[in-house]
């Protein structure tokens, strides 16, 4: 069986290929970008004579229908989503291949739904959003949902990360983008749409302990979780997503930049040479990035995705927190892990209907955590490395072991 992983050198697809190399449950693993040389090299790393290279152009609509050929199934981790994602699914459900993302821009969610018609016509699977978050936190609210609650009341996801050896401007853009759109909460059983730096949106801001990592500011984020998960998790009154990039230093530059409006598209004559601002921003942004870093003492990467879930059952209230943290790994693997056990799941059969599907509607959580101990290695153990709270009625405390 045959994949092709497009964006397959960012440090998302990196992982994702390296892990699902590892595997064995592909025959061929094809891994797609526009940086061939790249891509060859990281084949060659692999070891593996059943991994190849290819080089795709995400605005050439021909190059990718060319990458794709033969698939059974594609990981698509090309960013910025919002730009590229909707574009690659489409041709994908038009090869009529089955499909895997790590999408995590709501706007492109929502067009990527759109196409659910498309799909189901196509006969395709399209598992979209399969990371950390969205991804894994929505798997965990629907084994909540299905296992601990009978009945969930509210989701908060929160999460913070930071200290990759490296950072391309594709996530620097989605981060600026994240700023400047209306961000989607669901509150009162209602949607809303809120300015980050509106009294509305800034009402949301909260300080939240993170597993091993520490106590941070953190901001509403506008990613999907808050426009699937309603559709999903019946009677749910209320899901947000808060979250965090480290340094707070480093996060403070980048909504400083976004407050200052230097980061529109259209070219401006600088001594008669244009200048993009937008690309302006990323690349000043970056340049600080390696100083901001050292100056807070993040020596490596680290991060935390949080999920809080407060429901009914038996006629009490209870509270549920995960907690997935981690020293030492950053984005890569918290996002590229999860995309590949996605895409093997997709390949065994185990993504349950046809259409545009976010996890949560069809991913099995406990097949998914069985998945996860054979592949995943990570913090001296097997499976992902996962902290479950419950806190009964009554405030009582206890650790429970997945």
């Amino acid at each position: 069986m045959n994949i092709t992983v497009l964006g397959g050198c960012g440090a998302v697809g990196t992982v994702a290929v390296q892990t699902l190399n590892a595997s064995g449950v592909f025959s061929r693993i094809a891994i797609g970008d526009i940086n061939e040389e790249k891509a060859r090299d990281l084949a060659g790393a692999c070891g593996s004579g059943n991994v190849s290279a290819i080089r795709i152009d995400a605005d050439d609509p021909a190059s990718i229908r060319a990458a794709i050929e033969g698939s059974a199934v594609v990981l698509n981790c090309v960013g910025p989503f919002y730009r590229y994602g909707p574009a690659i699914l489409r041709a994908t459900i038009a090869a009529g291949i089955d499909y895997v993302d790590v999408c995590d821009d709501f706007d492109a969610t929502e067009h990527c739904l759109a196409l659910d018609g498309e799909a189901k016509r196509a006969g395709v699977a399209a598992l979209i959003g399969m990371g950390s978050s969205p991804g894994i936190a929505n798997v965990l609210v629907r084994f909540c949902a299905e296992d601990l609650l009978e009945q969930v009341e509210s989701i908060d996801i929160y999460h913070a990360h930071g200290g990759e050896a490296t950072e391309g401007p594709a996530v620097v853009k989605h981060r600026i983008h994240s700023m400047q759109v209306p961000i989607p909460v669901f509150v009162d059983g209602r949607f809303e749409r809120l300015g980050l730096f509106e009294d509305a949106g800034r009402a949301f801001e909260e300080t939240t302990e993170f597993n091993d990592v520490g106590t941070y500011d953190v901001y509403l984020y506008p990613h999907p979780e808050t426009i699937t998960l309603p559709r999903y998790i019946a009677g749910v009154k209320r899901v947000t997503n808060l979250g965090l990039v480290l340094p707070p230093a480093y996060a403070e530059l980048i909504k400083g930049v976004v407050r200052l409006g230097i980061t529109g598209e259209e070219p401006l004559a600088v001594d008669g040479r244009p200048v993009v601002p937008l690309e302006f921003a990323v690349t000043y942004i970056l340049s600080q990035r390696a100083r901001l870093t050292r100056e807070a003492g993040l020596t490596a990467p680290m991060g935390c995705l949080k999920i809080v879930v407060k429901g009914q059952k038996g006629g009490d209230r209870h509270t549920y927190i995960f907690s997935m943290s981690s020293r030492g790994h950053g984005m890569g693997e918290g996002t590229g892990i999860p995309a590949a056990l996605g895409a093997i799941l997709m390949a065994q059969g185990k993504i349950r209907g046809k259409g545009v599907l976010p996890p949560e509607a069809c991913v099995v959580p406990l097949e998914l955590m069985e998945l996860a101990k054979k592949h995943v290695h990570m913090e001296g153990r097997s499976g992902m490395p996962l902290l479950l709270e419950h806190i009964d009625g009554r405030g009582v405390k206890e650790i429970i072991n997945l």
